[in-house]
């Protein structure tokens, strides 16, 4: 049975790889794992259903509240998210999903914690010794069910007027495995497609559509029910009885609210490397 993920690891998992076609390495970071894949060639693309690219995975224990941990992930998330990024001018960040649904809030939950900072410049910033912040936008776009307009559309529309040299993505993933809920995130540099992990995609924000870098980031929040029945019988269910239905924790709440701290925080590693991520996210709910 074909399971749907969001996630390149889980992807390449059932396959036998090569280095020309997809490239993996990992390391071992205290207790967090980072696994980096580059699919290189069409064959890798179309045995991991995934485009071209580089994917980063950092697998953890289950997050707590405990900030000193939260702050340790994200410096190394956050490191490896700035290798993806240029080195300078403005960066958009796309927090997607519907705010109203748990488990699809961690994109909106997490561009709320994230420090605008494109509007502080002249001598406001000169006086305030805030020159040196990496100009900053944040928009929420909602979902289609909401606007009425795809988030690419409206995503597209801020590029175009704002000119980012990068967007970064946000937005929540479906898992293989129930262990990667709330435990893992993915970095990638080809972009991301909403809605695909659960089987309503929509239209991808990527270069080809807006024009510029775009890094995806997320945490898988839901699992196919199907494999939360294989793991725990062992058997996989009849295709006739396959209805397509997704599984969240019971906790989701503070799944996304730990992951979007931990995102937010990686983020702010990335663009304002100067700051304490703690203190800016802090300054953002603020605003």
């Amino acid at each position: 049975m074909n399971f749907r993920t969001d996630l390149a690891i889980e992807a390449a998992e059932p396959h036998h790889l090569t280095d020309e076609d997809v490239l993996q390495r990992q390391r071992q970071i205290g207790d967090m794992t980072l696994t980096q894949l580059q699919i290189l060639s069409p064959h890798g693309e179309s045995l991991l259903g995934k485009p071209r690219g580089r994917y980063i995975t950092a697998q953890f224990p289950s997050l707590s509240d405990d900030e000193r941990h939260l702050v340790d992930y994200a410096t190394h998330i956050g490191q490896e998210l700035q290798k993806m990024l240029p080195p300078e001018g403005a960066v958009l960040v796309a927090g997607l999903g519907n705010r109203t649904v748990t488990p699809d809030a961690l994109g909106p939950t997490t561009a709320s914690m994230v420090l605008a900072t494109r509007h502080i410049r002249g001598e406001f910033a000169r006086s305030t010794g805030l020159d040196d912040l990496r100009p900053t936008a944040v928009v929420t776009p909602g979902v289609l069910g909401q606007t009425g307009t795809e988030s690419s559309e409206l995503v597209r529309g801020v590029c175009r007027e704002i000119h980012p040299v990068a967007v970064i993505v946000i937005d929540a993933l479906a898992a293989r495995s129930v262990e990667r809920l709330g435990r893992t995130v993915q970095l990638c540099d080809c972009g991301i497609a909403p809605g695909s992990g659960v089987g309503n995609d929509r239209q991808p924000l990527n270069r080809e559509v807006l024009g510029v870098p775009v890094i995806g980031m997320g945490v898988p929040t839901v699992v196919d029910a199907a494999t939360l029945v294989e793991e725990m019988t062992g058997h996989g269910l009849p295709a006739d009885q396959h209805t397509p239905m997704m599984v969240t924790p019971r906790e989701i709440d503070l799944v996304i609210s730990r992951a979007a701290r931990l995102l937010a925080m990686s983020i702010h590693v990335a663009l304002q490397p100067a700051y304490s991520p703690s203190d800016l996210m802090a300054v953002a709910r603020e605003m």
